[in-house]
């Protein structure tokens, strides 16, 4: 028999009919339908086709007994300096984290030079340039360098409140609020998602209704969303939640609540309350959602124990007040009594055992680390107030707290409401380098895996399937984000491969530097980013913009 030349051989071979076929797994699409066995091919960045595929991918994925699903959307990300530092967000890629929501409140941009000089004043464990202005500035930025998450953002209400009108207690004039619309205006061009605020601090406490409702009219007709912080979540909350739907009705714009509870155990009863009046006013047509993590524990900053009329001016006066006898003693007296005027987290938690030092910027401090009020409190001979009060001054930060504010039961109740998403309110970190330096929230590390773990498979508040329609489909519907989301052909391919019966947090309050496990593999507009639970380097990650972008 005659020879076959090699070149009519490599004639034959068929090249791969697409770039990634993943095999045999079990198809959650984000509808929260009933999963099916199938394939699913990728070529360049899109899902091309789910079902039997016949063809050959030039990357084969077995996933037989294993979830695959749409990547999930944390609804309330702290990222923003931390990509700076490490773009490959180890600490949500590994939880299968594939769109990381930014602007609670804060955001990076628009910036005034003295904007900049206070983030660079702030600065902690990770020490950067300011080069950009706008927010989208600072997004390509971040792409540009690489990241492997996907990105978007809230432009920050109190971002545009300090670049406008400062740290004061005081209405912005006319002027000043025509200004701030105009930013909004420009941020939703530029691709923001519409505006976030962050009520209980200063200097956002001091922006009253009319204000918020001004900038969600500037936001609305982008299709932009008011995403909250709200102003209480304690004594007020239930007035709380009256503000938020006041704004999203007088705006004509939908409304998130971030982070929803009831902090304090006083406050506990009024959960069912809220839940009920959001039911209700959905009914009438009125797009209210929230988002939540799953803990018992907050974490803020020790502004959060202290009344906002000694934050004004910002850290500088704050911390210049703080010094001065006569307004210690009264800065102490209302840190110990109830009100209704100011959220106090310090009286949420009900006593200073259960509140804990996670985070400070200043070395000699740092042995306080993980360290309750209490405790340092007694180590320092000082009475609670005054120990918050010194720790603040000489930290030259709010200084990074936990509170143990939160009712088990409640966290249940809210994830039962099918308008209920998950966002982490944390960084993404890695248990390495600058990021060992404090301790952290275990949110940072597991608030997806123990939603999965604890909640959907092992209590069973809810089905596999409506647990990861609230991760994916739910929030980027609530987004109005496009092709994501969801696992249909044309849709980007951010996919999660990940084991259900094993996901699980690990990360604890005492030693919360550890990754969530059960994730096998990570796909951002199809590159894959985590192969056989290890991050691969890629980097592939891109601004995601709103409905109001003019691309």
């Amino acid at each position: 028999m005659a020879a076959i030349p090699l070149l009519a051989l490599s004639a034959c071979v068929t090249p791969p009919s697409y770039d990634v076929v993943i095999r045999g797994g079990t198809v959650y699409d984000g509808s929260g339908g009933e999963p099916v066995v199938a394939d699913v091919a990728i070529r360049g960045d899109s899902i091309v086709a789910i079902g039997a595929v016949p063809e050959k991918g030039a990357t084969e994925v077995d996933a037989t007994g294993l979830a695959v699903s749409p990547g999930f959307i944390n609804m309330l990300s702290w990222s923003t300096e931390s990509l700076i530092e490490d773009g490959r967000s180890q600490g949500e890629i590994r939880q299968g984290v594939t769109l990381e929501v930014m602007g609670e409140g804060d955001s990076m941009g628009p910036l005034s030079d003295t904007l900049k000089a206070e983030i660079r004043s702030q600065q902690g464990d990770i020490r950067y340039p300011i080069n950009w202005t706008s927010l989208r500035e600072y997004q390509d930025a971040l792409v540009k360098k690489g990241v492997s998450t996907n990105i978007a953002s809230f432009v920050g209400a109190t971002t545009l409140r300090m670049k406008h009108v400062g740290w004061d207690d005081r209405d912005p004039t006319p002027e000043q609020l025509a200004a701030m619309q105009a930013d909004v205006r420009k941020a939703m061009e530029e691709g923001a998602l519409g505006v976030g605020s962050s009520l209980i601090y200063a200097p956002a406490f001091y922006a009253k209704t009319p204000e918020l409702v001004a900038l969600m009219k500037a936001a609305a007709p982008y299709g932009g969303m008011y995403i909250s912080h709200m102003r209480s979540e304690g004594a007020r909350l239930e007035q709380a939640v009256e503000e938020l739907i006041t704004i999203a009705r007088e705006s004509g714009a939908r409304a998130e609540i971030y982070h929803l509870k009831a902090a304090g155990e006083a406050n506990w009863p009024k959960m069912a309350r809220v839940l009920a009046r959001i039911d209700s006013v959905r009914a009438e047509g009125l797009e209210i959602t929230a988002d939540i993590y799953p803990y018992t524990a907050g974490a803020t900053g020790l502004d959060a124990a202290m009344p906002p009329w000694v934050q004004a001016g910002g850290y500088a006066a704050w911390a210049k007040r703080l010094q001065d006898p006569a307004i210690r003693k009264k800065v102490a007296e209302e840190m110990r009594t109830p009100t209704d005027q100011w959220e106090s987290l310090l009286l949420a938690a009900g006593s200073p055992e259960r509140v804990v030092l996670a985070g400070f910027k200043a070395d000699s401090l740092k042995l306080y680390t993980g360290k309750t009020l209490a405790e340092v409190s007694k180590r320092r001979g000082t009475s609670p107030e005054e120990t918050a009060m010194d720790l603040v001054v000489k930290d030259g930060t709010r200084v990074g707290t936990i509170y143990f504010i939160i009712d088990e039961d409640n966290i249940a109740a809210q994830i039962r409401k099918p308008w209920v998403s998950v966002g982490s309110d944390a960084a993404s970190m890695a248990p390495e380098g600058s990021f060992l330096k404090s301790n952290t929230h275990p949110r940072a590390y597991g608030t997806f895996a123990r939603f999965l773990g604890k909640y959907v498979r092992d209590e069973r508040v809810i089905t596999l399937q409506e647990g990861i329609r609230r991760l994916t489909s739910l929030p980027a519907a609530n987004l109005r984000i496009t092709r994501r989301g969801w696992l249909k052909p044309g849709y980007h391919a951010d996919i999660v491969i990940f084991d259900p019966t094993t996901i699980r947090d690990n990360a604890t309050f005492e030693q919360p530097h550890q990754y969530a496990t059960g994730v096998r593999d990570v796909f951002v507009n199809g590159v894959q980013v985590l192969e056989n639970g290890e991050h691969t380097g890629a980097k592939p990650g891109r601004v995601v913009l709103g409905p109001g972008a003019k691309r």
